[in-house]
């Protein structure tokens, strides 16, 4: 049974309450608010232990709303450098870690004291803790005011464990490293909700205050537009969950390989991706996306499923494009327009027409300036007066795809 952990045995004597003072004010002070979370944990630390805390090892189990990560841990050492472990989703399901004593005071909130001569099971889970001849954890809940909660352990190896004056410094700091933990946890949660969501360069402008409808600016940049084949008739006939499923792993053939790349993603279109890629040099952007394009096309070639044949059909091509504010009151949405953005879309269902994986605008393959793309002739392009000529890299073909995986029929 675990000890009953009082936080604050006796009244603080007046050095203690200097202490605890000075902690609270560096918390809510300037030199506090501009470090990073890595940075704030690394002068956290050595600040404790000259107010007299026998700390050892400190660390802070951030929870943070992210699609792939539950929380993050930052772990101080005196002299050693800190260590960041992202905490994905679903870890409290794999094998052991049920039992973290972090994330049940996640779950219920309630402070907790670990002594390690109680051999206590958790332990060994705790790889931050793991090895350092520690006799004292004592760990405390962040409670945010949405409900959430984070939390902040504190590890001595002091052979008594953390005295009686130690642990109310603890509770009288706790208020401040709330608030400070809090406000950095809503800050990351602004930023990755906007990268998820807008993408990293539309999440800048928004924090820049470009959120007024029709502010607008021209720029120049390379675009893509990669559309699924036969879209409508594979929702048809597999089951929405199945189909929802087939999307991600088609997403995440695409999106990888635009992101790595250094393209901005604008837009998820029902079963297409529109992207941009923006360079100092024309060239520099085609390159980019060019090179975005293959490894789509390598990643859909290596994508085997049982039940699918799953292809889609790439176009590019640079130009000038209006890219800012449409909407109506406080409804808005950030988007690109121009004739530019209507060609990539009008040559990318010329794709599906002919069967190519790729199209590439006379634009874009002179920027590219590479010898292995080839003119395919004229086309005429819906909403255009004059037909576009059409390029295509030679060393890709329709069969760049390979055989169907699938005993159905092809549903380009």
């Amino acid at each position: 049974m675990k000890p009953r952990l009082n936080l604050c045995q006796a009244s603080p004597e007046p050095t203690e309450a200097v202490a605890a003072l000075a902690v609270v004010e560096w918390l809510t002070g300037d030199e506090c608010h501009a470090l990073d979370n890595a940075g704030f944990v690394a002068a956290l630390g050595p600040r404790l232990r000259r107010s007299g805390m026998a700390l050892d090892r400190l660390s802070l189990d951030l929870r943070i709303l992210h699609p792939e990560i539950r929380c993050c841990t930052l772990a101080w050492a005196p002299g050693e450098p800190i260590e960041i472990h992202d905490r994905e989703h679903g870890i409290e399901r794999a094998r052991g870690f049920a039992k973290n004593p972090v994330l049940r005071v996640m779950e219920t909130g309630q402070p907790l004291m670990i002594r390690l001569d109680e051999r206590v099971a958790e332990w060994s889970v705790l790889e931050v803790f793991r090895g350092r001849g520690l006799v004292e954890l004592i760990m405390l809940p962040l409670s945010y005011a949405d409900g959430s909660i984070s939390v902040s352990v504190f590890g001595t190896a002091q052979r008594t464990g953390f005295t009686d004056a130690e642990r109310s410094l603890m509770k009288r700091i706790l208020p401040a490293l709330r608030t400070v933990c809090e406000l950095r946890a809503l800050r990351q949660s602004e930023l990755t909700l906007l990268d998820t969501y807008v993408g990293a360069e539309t999440g800048r402008r928004i924090l820049a205050g470009r959120i007024r409808r029709n502010q607008i600016e021209s720029l120049e940049a390379a675009l893509l537009l990669c559309d699924l084949r036969g879209f409508t008739k594979l929702s048809n006939r597999l089951p929405e969950q199945r189909m929802l499923v087939l999307l991600n792993e088609y997403f995440d053939c695409v999106v990888p390989a635009i992101t790595e790349a250094g393209g901005e993603i604008l837009k998820f279109m029902g079963d297409a991706v529109l992207a941009y890629f923006h360079r100092d040099e024309p060239q520099a952007a085609c390159v980019a996306a060019f090179g975005a394009a293959r490894a789509t096309i390598d990643a859909l070639h290596a994508l085997c499923v049982a039940d699918a044949e799953i292809r889609a059909g790439i176009a590019l091509h640079h130009g000038t494009v209006s890219y800012g504010n449409i909407g109506s009151g406080r409804r808005l949405d950030f988007t690109v327009i121009g004739p530019d953005v209507n060609l990539v879309s009008r040559i990318q269902s010329v794709c599906s027409s002919t069967g190519k994986p790729l199209l590439i605008s006379e634009r874009f393959a002179e920027l590219l300036g590479s010898p292995d793309v080839t003119a395919i002739g004229r086309h005429e392009l819906m909403g255009f007066a004059d037909p576009i000529e059409l390029y295509v890299p030679s060393q890709i073909t329709p069969s760049s795809f390979g055989p169907s995986t699938s005993p159905i029929a092809s549903v380009a």
